[in-house]
């Protein structure tokens, strides 16, 4: 079990793009797609245990419970052509292929590690919020459920 952290609630402002440059606010913004990618939970998996250093593909699989191999596949891809990971195949038989993470992969470590701190040390309040709110929508389907029959 993680360290329970609470916070006072803090409005962000939302950062206001240079004239001229895109805002991720915009839909049109390129930078969402980047986003999309590392909004993943598999992304930020991947991104953790290549922070310890370069891996094998099947190493890989193991040390993220949970990953089916075309998810892996597909995730490592993704993370490849945003630059944010190197994939190194060795001439042998049989093939043998490493993944580590690129000088820009490794500068995102402390934010994935953060996402990753942040959401085991908050698990039992989410889950909590998950089960109250899961118990006022099942009454308020019995109310309207009731009030229509």
């Amino acid at each position: 079990m993680g360290t329970k952290v609470s916070a006072l609630p803090v409005r962000l402002k939302k950062p206001m793009a240079k004239a001229g440059q895109p805002s991720v606010y915009d839909r049109s913004c390129p930078a969402r797609v980047v986003i999309d990618h590392l909004a993943d939970k598999w992304a930020v998996l991947i991104i953790g245990r290549l922070a310890d250093g370069t891996m094998r593909f099947a190493e890989l699989r193991r040390a993220v419970d949970g990953i089916s191999q075309k998810m892996l596949t597909v995730t490592l891809r993704d993370l490849e052509r945003d630059g944010l990971v190197s994939r190194k195949l060795y001439a042998s038989v049989p093939p043998k292929v490493e993944y580590s993470l690129t000088p820009l992969g490794a500068s995102l470590t402390h934010q994935a590690e953060e996402l990753c701190r942040w959401a085991e040390a908050n698990m039992e309040q989410i889950l909590r919020a998950r089960d109250n709110f899961d118990k006022r929508a099942g009454r308020d389907v019995k109310r309207r459920s009731v009030a229509r029959g």
